[in-house]
């Protein structure tokens, strides 16, 4: 079965280049702004309004992933300089205090978003409480109601790591250009399948990207930013899978698109459940899944996780 990603379009408006590519409409968080007339709440029209950019919540530990855009403009701003925490209530009264976000740069100076640790115990309909604060501007609360899966499709920590078979080196006479759209790529992502790097009973990182073919244009400063961690651990296998069907068409990798014309997933992308890229998996030498990273992640996440598997 095909399974295609499909670009969030609110979000993608709103970031631009980071927008998250991803969830299907049986996943999506489901969000929508809740009202705030100044009439009911006494609150002013908010300034800014919440983007979310994970592509699904689920019971258990999140990365909750979000942003802000002007909502007349769209325009995206986040940044490091304004502030931004979220608190949470569920059903029957559940209800998570605030949590800080900290902003991460996607592309260095140019788009990032909130990160939020999350862990939802039940599923059903939430909203999130924003507070948000641009520099030297009073600070701003607006909520958002979404939808928290009982499982995420994706794959995530506590699974086992699904053993597929994926293009190596060896299985194009050494042309890295043939599996990989990297201008620039390390031929060491390139050496081990899924399925041999399980066979070792070793830890190895996992990278689905194509800087190529991106949805979200994160997925090339993705794996640059992981080449110096794999240079760092070179005890550490690093795999990076091309998420879509490619074909070599006069010596450049394209696209083979579906009968409507849209992006094709490859049967790694099928297994490991994405519904959107880049992603990243940690998997230890047990082969199950010790950490994940939708989107974005800064290197010393993986330099602490890396550590704590060794």
């Amino acid at each position: 079965m095909t399974h295609r990603f499909r670009t969030a379009a609110a979000i993608a408006a709103a970031l631009v280049a980071l927008a998250a590519c991803g969830p299907t409409a049986t996943s999506t968080p489901a969000g929508s702004v809740a009202p705030a007339a100044s009439g009911a709440s006494g609150r002013p029209q908010p300034s800014v309004l919440p983007a979310f950019v994970s592509s699904e919540l689920a019971v258990g530990p999140n990365r909750f992933l979000f942003s802000f855009v002007d909502p007349i403009t769209n325009a995206h701003l986040g940044s490091p300089d304004r502030t931004a925490s979220v608190a949470f209530t569920g059903p029957a009264g559940q209800a998570i205090p605030s949590t800080p976000g900290t902003f991460v740069w996607a592309i260095e100076g140019v788009s990032g978003v909130y990160v939020a640790p999350v862990d939802f115990p039940v599923a059903g309909d939430w909203v999130a409480d924003f507070t948000t604060a641009a520099a030297g501007k009073p600070e701003e609360r607006i909520g958002f109601q979404f939808q928290v899966l009982e499982k995420k499709h994706v794959i995530v920590p506590g699974d086992k790591a699904p053993s597929v078979d994926t293009p190596t080196l060896s299985s194009v006479g050494g042309d890295v250009a043939k599996i990989s759209t990297d201008p620039k790529p390390d031929k060491k992502f390139y050496e081990t399948s899924i399925s041999g790097a399980l066979a070792a009973h070793k830890p190895f990182v996992l990278i689905f990207a194509t800087p190529k073919f991106c949805q979200t244009s994160t997925c090339g400063p993705t794996l640059d930013k992981l080449k110096p961690v794999a240079a760092e651990n070179p005890a550490v296998t690093f795999i990076n899978v091309e998420p879509y069907k490619l074909t070599d068409d006069h010596g450049q990798l394209q696209p083979v698109l579906d009968a409507g014309g849209n992006l094709q997933t490859v049967p790694a992308s099928e297994a490991y459940g994405l519904l959107s890229e880049p992603y990243v998996f940690i998997v230890g030498g047990d082969g199950i899944v010790k950490a994940s990273y939708e989107l974005i992640f800064t290197p010393d996440e993986i330099d602490k996780e890396l550590a704590s598997i060794r």
